[in-house]
């Protein structure tokens, strides 16, 4: 009996360890059958048939432990099930990041800060209470200071706040497409990480049956036991590739799952492949939507008009303030006991009217339209780059499923067939092997190129690119 089972309460209550095994498998059939008697009403009666007098209080309870073993295995079965992995296509993978990736979502708290901002520029200046006390008349005063902005300088903040905030959705929607891409690129690495599993466990098993096929000819003494030896080895090695293959695959799903901010060990279904379509548009129309919609050059367009708001408010600052105060004074005796008075006060705009903050201001204004300029010939040559390189891809791709493929596994089944009737060597059985694991390596590296292509496309047009 397991030690384990020993130390839950499993005795033997003076059976031998053989007898304790036989006697626990009856005492099971006979709690399945107490359950139906129960159930039937003949509890008593089914009792008697299956525990002798002699041992029945031992065996109700081995019973008792046995129908909690039961209900222990049935609660790890169910467990397991409500442990499936959920199906995940790739555009709900996206949505799914796009709605609780970390530090998309710590960006996006950033719009709190831009709408406070927004609140800041639109507060108007408090008042100032005055109360004098003096030796000379009127010895006591009681006045109000109110600064009065004219010009818009109010209005004028408050655009400069919201294209500032207009700014912060930009980062947050540039942000919003780097996630996306590395969503993607996470997803079909997982998949590559998957279909290389799959590959290997297939090599696993062209590799055993490599080993059996020597083994047989080695026992009608046809070859050497040198080549038994031999193919052992490559199936021991097909294995061990396959045990570290599955190792990566976890890792590339805790990747997956650190960017959709689900625990590392959640488990996925992916319905997407490594051989997902990945449509395009023309050229042309990819570089004018890039120009639209490219994370960099929206960045600059909204640092511009943030320049021309801030130019904007330095232009009605020239204008002014009033100073309005408004009061009244006591205890004049000679003249009055109290009395009304009033002051308006302005700055004089004689030496300093922000001449040098409009100039710095023109300036960044013409800095950020050569690096417009500069960005958009940047991203114009990024895409074409990348299209061109995606078609490349899409080539090398095609030229691995149409061509390469079919003839390596040709070669791979000819050279086993060959050696099961003795008419090729164990050595050029392996090296067909090891060329189509390479082919069929090869080939699926490159469809995660592709796919990752793709995604390095899209975030430089700055949307979808089908």
């Amino acid at each position: 009996m397991p030690a384990r089972l020993r130390d839950m309460g499993f005795a033997s209550c003076g059976h031998s360890r053989e007898s304790g095994r036989a006697h626990s498998a009856n005492l099971l059939k006979g709690a399945v059958d107490d359950l139906d008697s129960r159930f039937r009403g003949n509890d008593r009666r089914k009792e008697r048939e299956y525990i002798p007098n002699g041992a029945s209080a031992c065996r109700r309870n081995h019973l008792k432990k046995l129908t909690g073993l039961l209900l222990i295995l049935l609660g790890g079965v169910t467990s397991v099930q409500g442990q499936q992995p959920s199906r995940l296509p790739i555009q709900e993978a996206l949505d799914l990041a796009d709605k609780q990736n970390l530090d998309l979502a710590a960006a996006r708290r950033r719009r709190a800060v831009a709408l406070a901002g927004i609140r800041i520029a639109g507060q108007r200046p408090n008042p100032s209470a005055n109360v004098t006390a003096l030796r000379d008349e009127p010895h006591e005063g009681l006045f109000f200071d109110q600064p009065v902005e004219i010009g818009g300088k109010r209005g004028r903040r408050i655009d400069v706040a919201r294209q500032e905030g207009a700014l912060t959705e930009l980062e947050i929607a540039a942000l919003a497409r780097q996630v996306r891409r590395s969503t993607r690129e996470a997803y079909y690495a997982a998949a590559h990480a998957r279909a290389e599993s799959e590959r290997l466990a297939r090599v696993v098993e062209i590799a055993k049956r490599l080993a059996q096929i020597a083994e047989e000819r080695f026992k009608t003494g046809d070859v050497a036991q040198l080549e038994v030896i031999q193919t052992s080895l490559e199936a021991s090695r097909a294995e061990a590739d396959l045990q570290v293959a599955r190792q990566r695959e976890k890792v590339s799903m805790s990747r997956l799952n650190a960017l959709l901010n689900e625990p590392a060990s959640k488990a996925w279904d992916l319905a997407g492949t490594l051989e997902d379509n990945t449509p395009t548009a023309p050229l042309q129309d990819l570089i004018s939507r890039a120009y639209q919609s490219n994370p960099d050059l929206q960045h600059l367009g909204g640092e511009k008009k943030v320049e021309e708001s801030r130019r904007s408010l330095l232009k009605a600052e020239r204008i002014p303030n009033l100073d309005l105060e408004a009061g009244v004074d006591f205890n004049s005796p000679h003249d009055f006991r109290y009395g009304p008075r009033s002051q308006i006060s302005i700055d004089l705009p004689l030496f300093t009217r922000n001449q040098g903050e409009i100039a710095q201001s023109l300036a960044n204004e013409r800095v950020l339209e050569a690096e417009t300029a500069a960005t958009e010939r940047s991203v114009s040559a990024r895409v074409e780059a990348g299209f061109y390189d995606l078609e490349a891809q899409r080539t090398q791709v095609q030229l691995y499923r149409d061509r390469l493929l079919p003839v390596a596994r040709q070669l791979e089944s000819m050279a086993e067939e060959s050696y099961r009737a003795g008419k090729t060597g164990i050595l050029t059985a392996i090296q067909a092997q090891q060329a189509v694991q390479s082919v069929e390596s090869s080939y699926l590296q490159s469809l995660e190129e592709l796919q990752g292509l793709y995604a390095a496309l899209e975030e430089t047009v700055g949307g979808p690119v089908d």
